[in-house]
């Protein structure tokens, strides 16, 4: 009869706040419904298993689950032990790593995660629950908990009014006077109030910067610049606009406007259909939770992984640690041992 560990769980060591957290939508995700902490959780589990459940039972939601930042912290145990622990840990129903798929089209990327329980839990539950993930949350893009960049203004609080708890504090301050505009005297001053130019204004002006054959005045560019917006309305890119006539150049160019004209009027790119729309009626096709061996990191459905590890790795738990040896490996080591026995028979 196996003998069962009922001493509290060992205190682990305390998180620190600098603990590396991962990237948003990766890392640690605790499950629903669990029991409240006391101090006789994971009691059945081995010393070794108890401190590192422990510690990872109080690491907030996004924390980093890898071998190697769990060893940084826990120092009583290397990176091997913490490997061991934590496939112990996944067969007792305590955790399960995973991997999804986020986004659509070429937005799609696959996000890592550890799911995280501290009330174990069998392999049905499991299924059932990372089924449900796989329709629900996970399908979703995760929420970027990342605070925003510099350059992002924050949001601006809505007026109070008369009737809100903060309007009667505030104090209004003076009437802000808008600036003055003069209006313009003459032509010369209508002249300056331009709007800015076209993309392909610019990207025939920028022509004679990278070539000095191709340098065209104001006005050849305002002359050309409905034919040059032609190509860039069928979808082409003023890179691909620019690398078309300045392509295969003559060795002398005696007119500039001349030739780009008549290579934009050439050379126009076809106008490609309209994309089809996809029919509402189309279902969207439901992308599947894949569940990563806790200790290889070999991907499959949920049921193909009992107690999160493959078919391998599960053995050589089952073992003790020990994988049973290979058949190939058995066959290779007898003959080897037949030959070193005949060379040692006197001739």
């Amino acid at each position: 009869m196996a003998t069962q560990h009922l001493s509290p769980a060992v205190p682990a060591p305390a998180v620190s706040a600098a603990y590396p957290m991962a990237k948003p939508g990766y890392g640690k995700r605790s499950t629903p419904d669990q029991q409240p902490r006391t101090r006789h959780d994971f009691a059945l589990l081995p010393t070794r298993e108890r401190y590192v459940a422990g510690f990872v039972d109080h690491l907030p939601d996004g924390a980093s689950m890898s071998v190697k930042q769990l060893a940084k912290q826990l120092p009583l145990y290397g990176q091997r032990a913490i490997s061991t622990s934590l496939n112990a840990l996944s067969v007792a129903g305590h955790l399960r790593r995973v991997r999804c798929p986020v986004g659509s089209g070429d937005e799609c990327r696959w996000v890592f995660r550890t799911f995280w329980s501290r009330t174990a839990r069998d392999n049905e539950w499991w299924n059932t629950y990372l089924a449900t993930e796989t329709a629900s949350r996970t399908a979703a893009p995760a929420p970027d908990t990342a605070p925003p960049p510099p350059w992002v203004p924050a949001e601006e609080p809505p007026p109070a009014g008369p009737d809100s708890p903060t309007g009667a504090e505030q104090v209004p301050g003076p009437t802000p006077v808008p600036p003055r505009r003069t209006p313009p005297q003459g032509p010369d001053d209508e002249r300056t109030q331009t709007t800015a130019p076209s993309p392909a204004y610019l990207a025939l002006a920028r022509l004679g910067r990278n070539d000095h054959r191709l340098g065209l005045s104001a006005d050849d560019c305002t002359t050309l610049e409905p034919l040059a917006a032609q190509w860039l309305d069928r979808g082409v890119t003023t890179d691909y606009l620019t690398n078309t006539l300045t392509a295969g150049l003559p060795t002398q160019i005696d007119s500039p406007a001349g030739l780009l004209r008549r290579r934009l009027i050439d050379k126009l790119p076809p106008r490609l259909p309209d994309t089809p729309s996809t029919p509402a009626d189309t279902p969207t096709p439901t992308r599947r939770l894949l569940v990563e061996c806790t200790d290889c990191g070999r991907p499959g459905p949920p049921e193909a992984l009992p107690d999160g590890l493959c078919h391998p790795c599960h053995t050589a738990h089952s073992a003790d640690g020990r994988p049973s040896p290979d058949p190939t490996q058995i066959a290779a080591v007898k003959a080897h041992m037949t030959n070193l026995r005949d060379l040692l028979k006197p001739v």
